[in-house]
């Protein structure tokens, strides 16, 4: 069975304001309230799927997509300098790591904006404050989220105990990101729901090489260098407070700002992961989901 989580990525373009949109793998009811409210084009695009395809098929697939639409903007009406990218869960992951890709790439126009809803950012860490409070939590559910990412990174199903225990990063590496990826570049206020310091257990060379992949940026994008991430565009965040991922926003959120990065962000206090995919849903459409859709929307229309 392939897998896949909630994704989108998102382009936009126009000559005085953002018109176009790109996403990838979302709600069609989203990317028609977006096209709708926001006076735009929308860009839809599909990608391989794990366990088929692993990573990095499904971002390569992504990129390229984004590649040729940037290429092509005038055929679809759109002003090539005016894209913007967005994504939702794995959406968001891919978002940042082409966002990333792209600042180095000078046959292409820079990115306007990005727009990341409750991204994977890491693979590092999974005993952050965020992690430990919403553990049993659904729909991500820890070990089920870690299970789907390494199934994702390695195309198999593998045990997952070592990783949550932090036993696949040699100590060099949890070292050199320790500035990055730390409980205590987060709030206090976010651990206010309970936050205990684990120890990782010991480094298992065995598990490294089966997940060491997990350290590229085009997995990882958190783990990427400050001279990339101050090439950025300007960025919203939606964070979820009852979501395994939340920490991953925060601390990308804090790496973008002190790069210099502008970054917009939304908080959704009593909102789970997946929130935004009930938009347009009737009853399950409650306030807080149209709220983060139209928390993007009135980003989107202030490009």
């Amino acid at each position: 069975m392939s897998v896949s989580l909630t994704t989108w990525l998102v382009g936009l373009c126009s000559t005085d304001w953002i018109q176009c949109l790109f996403l990838c793998g979302t709600s069609e009811m989203i990317c028609r309230s977006i096209a709708h409210q926001t006076d735009s084009v929308v860009m839809c695009a599909e990608y391989r799927l794990a366990p088929e395809h692993p990573y990095p098929v499904p971002v390569l697939d992504c990129l390229t997509a984004v590649i040729y639409f940037m290429k092509n903007a005038k055929e679809y009406g759109v002003d090539a300098s005016c894209i913007a990218i967005a994504g939702e869960s794995s959406g968001g992951t891919f978002t940042a790591a082409i966002c990333q890709e792209l600042v180095t790439r000078e046959d292409l126009p820079r990115v306007r904006a990005q727009v990341l809803i409750y991204p994977f950012l890491q693979g590092m860490d999974f005993n952050l404050p965020s992690y430990q409070q919403n553990h049993s939590v659904p729909p991500m559910f820890r070990k089920r989220t870690v299970k789907v990412g390494l199934t994702y990174l390695t195309g198999k199903t593998m045990n997952v105990d070592g990783v949550l225990k932090g036993a696949h990063v040699p100590p060099d590496l949890r070292e050199k990101y320790q500035k990055w990826i730390s409980a205590d570049n987060i709030p206090e206020e976010f651990k206010a729901r309970g936050y205990v310091p684990v120890e990782p257990a010991p480094f298992s060379e065995e598990l490294y090489e089966q997940v060491k992949r997990g350290t590229e940026t085009m997995f990882a994008p958190l783990l990427a260098e400050d001279d990339i991430i101050r090439q950025l565009p300007g960025t919203f965040i939606l964070t979820c407070e009852y979501d395994g991922f939340r920490d991953d926003g925060l601390l990308y959120k804090k790496r973008l700002e002190d790069n210099g990065v502008p970054v917009t962000w939304y908080h959704v206090q009593d909102g789970y992961h997946g929130i935004m995919a009930l938009a347009g849903w009737g009853p399950l459409a409650f306030l807080n989901t149209q709220k983060c859709l139209q928390s993007v929307i009135q980003f989107l229309k202030g490009l």
